[in-house]
């Protein structure tokens, strides 16, 4: 199984968009700050993940996000977040 997850900084209120075979690990990288792109925005919160049962697809959905165009602006309206 294959997650593609947001995570909210508390610290500056930015998102960061990622994926992962292991949500509760990568999570935990991340608040340890053991993920470079995130070391400096923690404390961080999940406020959403999404799961796929092929990497291929989380992966493809992870760039799809990552674009910030109207999938990203899609689902953070979707999560009452925009």
């Amino acid at each position: 199984m294959y997650c593609v997850y947001l995570l909210k900084s508390i610290k500056d209120q930015g998102y960061y968009i990622g994926y992962t075979a292991d949500l509760k690990h990568r999570v935990q990288d991340h608040q340890s700050g053991f993920v470079a792109s995130t070391r400096n925005r923690t404390p961080l919160q999940l406020i959403y993940f999404e799961a796929y049962s092929c990497e291929m697809s989380a992966r493809q959905r992870e760039k799809q996000l990552k674009h910030f165009g109207s999938a990203y602006s899609a689902l953070l309206k979707r999560l009452g977040l925009k």
